[in-house]
């Protein structure tokens, strides 16, 4: 029976550029930087209990096309929930992270932000986070 969702993959362009955005950007805490057998994978969370969160997992988009051509390596639709979501909000914008507006829905504010590579992300306050 399956009881987490242990771990989402991200097809990326630029692992460097990547590693760098979900790290030095949001914070994100580096469990793994591994190569073996010609490929390259980061595992990233955005918490110190690893174990505690799904991950995210940076694998290279052509390399993977490569091996598995029959795989969908378009970006996942994403929702992160933050404690503090004007701050964080505020801390992209200055960090010149394109972002969406910060907007009400029903009861929670919600806004998107796009990494590095263009793909879209959204954060939604939610105050239950640990």
């Amino acid at each position: 029976m399956i009881h987490k969702l242990g771990q989402v993959m991200l097809y990326v362009t630029n692992q460097d550029k990547a590693v760098e955005f979900w790290s030095d950007i949001l914070g994100f805490r580096i469990i793994a930087d591994q190569k073996e057998h010609g490929m390259r994978w980061i595992e990233l969370s955005p918490s110190k209990a690893a174990d505690a969160w799904t991950n995210i997992l940076l694998h290279n988009k052509e390399l993977i096309a490569k091996m598995s051509p029959e795989l969908n390596l378009g970006t996942p639709s994403l929702m992160f929930f933050s404690n503090n979501l004007y701050q964080l909000y505020t801390d992209l914008k200055d960090k010149e992270i394109i972002v969406g507006e910060l907007v009400q829905m029903g009861t929670n504010r919600i806004f998107n932000f796009a990494d590095y590579e263009g793909n879209y992300f959204a954060v939604m306050e939610k105050n239950d986070t640990v």
